[in-house]
């Protein structure tokens, strides 16, 4: 398996959790609108986390014959986010490597720019649920081999993409953030397919 370091469909159980996340955070921002959290005092609502983990390509169709095909990468992700006024909404940008797996008789490579709305879920005043939702803006790049029937090439586009994961306070600037993230990006041929990644990162609030 190598990697690199560049770079709506069936409802599942990720989606019910974000749901529930988002709603849980809701109901905790209309109960604190006039003041910060307990557990956010003296903490800024920007922040700038660094993530590594492994990406899944099990979904992507691996054509035919007797090729070998990898599932899984390294992923490497940036990103930045925004709570509005302290709360337990905001957004965020990142840039996500999914890394690079042999596949069809070549090879596959996906990144992507991501822009999501975040909400967190305090459970109590070190620890909160996370979930986001928004769009991804995938690069693909794709060799085969002729006989695979997977096609060859590149492709660029948007799509949508969500997210769940659990942030554990270390301190009033920085946190440990454990996340799973779906991606639907755009292949050569038509059709959009999910790349996923899970990952184990930090945060830091400035």
């Amino acid at each position: 398996m190598r990697t690199s370091l560049l770079p709506f469909h069936s409802i599942s159980w990720a989606r019910l959790t974000i749901a529930a996340s988002l709603g849980i955070a809701a109901g905790a921002a209309q109960a604190q609108t006039t003041a910060a959290p307990m557990h956010l005092a003296g903490q800024s609502p920007t922040y700038i986390g660094l993530s590594v983990g492994s990406s899944d390509f099990s979904k992507p169709s691996n054509g035919f014959g007797i090729f070998g095909n990898d599932q899984r990468a390294t992923a490497y992700s940036i990103n930045m986010g925004n709570y509005f006024n302290n709360q337990n909404f905001g957004f965020e940008i990142g840039y996500t490597d999914f890394g690079s797996v042999n596949r069809a008789g070549g090879t596959t490579k996906v990144d992507g720019i991501n822009l999501s709305l975040i909400g967190r879920a305090p459970l109590n005043p070190t620890f909160n649920l996370l979930g986001k939702i928004g769009t991804t803006y995938g690069r693909t790049d794709v060799s085969s081999a002729p006989t695979s029937g997977v096609t060859a090439g590149s492709e660029r586009g948007f799509d949508w993409s969500y997210g769940i994961g659990a942030e554990m306070l270390l301190s009033t600037q920085w946190s440990g953030v454990l996340q799973y993230d779906e991606h639907y990006v755009k292949f050569p041929g038509g059709g959009s397919d999910r790349v996923s990644a899970t990952s184990l990162g930090l945060r830091y609030r400035y």
